[in-house]
């Protein structure tokens, strides 16, 4: 049997469902088309800003800004998600989380370029069991460290999967006799030039999206859509390369923060970038959305289709003086979700209760009537977005850890208003979103604020002991936790000696088990 027939197989048993004939499973099947973007600043969005007061929606400026009619359509129609986080804010993990429902240190993608266990079930899977057509387009990252490796042999339940590619943010496709290529001459590079609205990489991905939905209009289908902009490097096609040349940033307050003021996950690291290609890159992918609902309504596959925008993780932006992600601010952590669904979700419904990547499995599964046994640590949060009304039980608060294989790190504890974050290197903070949402102030000796201290630090330690973070074996983090939990008096620094030295051979972009 090929590896590939083997792993399709065991996914399958493992899923402990009966999988009734696929013509019986057609009828009320809703589609799923899922929008995911790369390194996304959930404040360039129109709907997020609609969310905002001024000086949050408009940091470059009450003039910076781009227009995205038609992801904002996605919202007006269906819901937005006020507080969704990546479950650890870089791309691997993050990307495991949202497929399998796991956090990402349990299933080997602790960090970036790692290959995800063999026997992780993804929605794809449970999907393709019951009879769904399963395909992906994009970056996967989920393979190790190939770059571009096109069509990974583990599909993880994405059968049709000729247009992914596990690893880089290549800007100019082209389809070849021998397969999808990067078209940058003998060598794959992230050169833009020549590229245009059939080869540049975010119009090429997309036209393979229509056409998987086209070819497949007649049957049950499942795509997702993994563009890999608005990453690092800015660059985009003509025009939207020039399309904000002129317009005035201005740099984010958040950015006039003194150094010293800050814990280490938060210190500004240089003068902010110009936002005009970042902006390029958004207004490019917007456009593609266009596309891709114009034909859902075309070809009359609208109303049976939920469509999801999201993102693995946000981008500083400039925010707090530093670029990218990584760490637990809003602009790094916290990513846009937009869900359209017709039968299910009333048009302009607001989430506003703390989500995070491993809801999203058994949220969209519950969503679609499909049961599964498989295990997974997220949550269904269905009925947020069908009737507004948390389920019994329900606990505004999800979790948050750095990228990495080590002990040491950050791990985070958030709900819809606070965050509390404990670092390897630094004291405890708490974040109150509502009384700073500039995320620059320390609350966590403020009067008032114990008790909240204590509540986030004992589900936070509830978290790690469930689901094994090593992050607590750290000394400081342990030790800080137990004060956070249930200590008293005010806090003091533990006595910890100096931690061994991190260096030395990693384990990055190990093999997949069993090879």
């Amino acid at each position: 049997m090929k590896r590939r027939s083997f792993l399709k197989a065991c996914a399958m048993s493992s899923l402990g469902m009966y999988a009734a004939p696929a013509l019986a499973q057609r009828a009320g099947k809703p589609n799923l088309l899922i929008i995911h973007t790369d390194e996304h600043n959930f404040r360039t969005l129109g709907c997020y800003r609609n969310t905002l007061p001024p000086d949050q929606a408009f940091v470059w400026g009450k003039d910076a800004f781009v227009e995205t009619p038609n992801i904002d359509w996605i919202a007006e129609n269906g819901a937005l998600c006020t507080k969704f986080y990546a479950t650890s804010p870089v791309c691997s993990p993050s990307r495991a989380s949202f497929v399998s429902g796991l956090y990402p240190h349990t299933i080997n993608v602790p960090t970036n370029d790692w290959a995800m266990d063999d026997n992780v079930v993804t929605f794809a899977s449970v999907l393709a069991a019951n009879g769904y057509e399963t395909g992906y387009a994009g970056k996967w990252h989920l393979d190790g460290t190939g770059k571009p490796q096109w069509v990974p042999e583990r599909n993880f339940g994405f059968e049709d999967n000729k247009y992914m590619f596990n690893r880089g943010h290549w800007k100019k496709l082209a389809d070849t006799p021998n397969g999808p290529k990067v078209d940058t001459g003998d060598k794959p590079t992230y050169d833009v030039a020549g590229a245009d609205n059939k080869s540049y990489t975010t119009d090429f991905l997309t036209d393979r999206a229509i056409a998987f939905m086209e070819r497949n209009r007649a049957k049950p289908f499942v795509f997702m859509l993994s563009i890999p902009d608005p990453h690092s490097p800015d660059t985009v096609r003509r025009p939207y390369t020039r399309r904000y040349e002129k317009m005035k940033f201005e740099t984010p307050r958040t950015a006039m923060k003194k150094l010293e003021d800050a814990p280490s996950w938060a210190k500004p690291e240089g003068p902010p970038l110009t936002q005009h290609r970042y902006f390029g890159m958004v207004k490019c992918i917007d456009h593609n959305v266009g596309k891709l609902i114009s034909c859902l309504k075309e070809n009359n596959l609208i109303d049976n289709t939920i469509v999801v925008f999201t993102s693995d993780h946000g981008d500083m932006c400039g925010e707090h003086g530093r670029q990218n992600k990584g760490i637990p601010l809003e602009a790094s952590a916290r990513v846009p979700f937009l869900i359209y669904y017709k039968a299910k979700i009333r048009k302009g419904t607001i989430v506003r209760q703390s989500l995070g990547c491993v809801d999203f499995l058994p949220t969209i599964l519950s969503l679609m009537g499909v049961i599964t046994s498989v295990k997974v640590a997220g949550r269904d949060a269905s009925e947020l977005f069908k009737t507004g009304i948390s389920p019994l039980g329900w606990k505004d608060i999800t979790f948050m850890r750095s990228a990495g294989e080590k002990d040491r790190g950050w791990l985070c504890a958030a709900t819809s208003r606070y965050k509390l974050v404990l670092s390897s290197r630094d004291e405890p903070w708490l974040l109150d979103l509502e009384q700073d949402p500039d995320e620059l102030k320390n609350f966590r000796d403020a009067a008032g604020y114990r008790g909240r201290v204590k509540s986030l630090a004992q589900a936070l330690k509830t978290y790690a002991t469930e689901f094994k973070d090593p992050r607590i074996r750290d000394p400081r983090i342990a030790a800080d936790l137990k004060w956070c939990a249930s200590g008293t008096g005010a806090y003091r620094a533990p006595a910890i000696s100096a931690p061994p030295s991190t260096r030395g051979k990693s384990r990055r972009g190990r093999r997949r088990r069993g090879r």
